[in-house]
């Protein structure tokens, strides 16, 4: 009897930790593609990226189909899209395109990473009611990552502007209803 009420806690635990342990992955492969990045492996970050995104995918679905959100699991799954999406893309981007503009290369890339963070302070402070405001943060680092497919085809200054128009979509006022 104490075998089978064991089991049973053990199991409601790892059920109501589910969502956060998708979001901790989320972290773990941004941390993972800044890294590869910053050691010169491109396409190993590019790869790192896509998989924390679709982790990110799913940590909110299986939070809201087992009942379990909470405000820990919104600041967790904004820490992880900081990394994820905001600085791991930029610092990619910076490595292979804006570091040859030196420090304004450097400035186009922090002002992208800041945007990141005000969408996502704004998106954790705001009643959610079907729609987003602003790119969301995910959608600006699919984007930045997906650039790294077109890095022999276009010149160095369109990561310039591209960086630029995710930042200001960001942290723009539009809205996006929710899929």
């Amino acid at each position: 009897m104490i075998i089978i009420e064991r089991m049973d806690h053990t199991i409601k635990k790892l059920k109501s930790h589910t969502a956060n342990m998708l979001t901790i992955g989320n972290l773990a492969f941004g941390g993972a593609a800044l890294m590869a990045a910053l050691n010169g492996s491109y396409s190993f970050s590019v790869l790192f990226i896509f998989i924390a995104a679709f982790l990110d995918r799913f940590d909110g679905i299986v939070a809201r189909k087992l009942n379990q959100e909470s405000d820990l699991g919104k600041q967790l799954d904004s820490m992880s899209d900081i990394i994820s999406f905001g600085v791991a893309p930029a610092i990619l981007i910076y490595q292979l395109a804006l570091s040859d503009f030196g420090i304004a290369g450097m400035v186009f890339t922090v002002i992208y990473i800041s945007s990141g963070a005000f969408r996502l302070a704004r998106f954790n402070i705001s009643e959610s009611n079907g729609y987003f405001t602003g790119l969301p943060i995910t959608a600006a680092g699919t984007i930045l990552t997906l650039s790294y497919f077109g890095l022999e085809a276009f010149p160095s200054v369109v990561y310039m502007f591209l960086i630029l128009i995710c930042s200001l979509l960001m942290i723009s006022t539009f809205t996006l209803k929710k899929v």
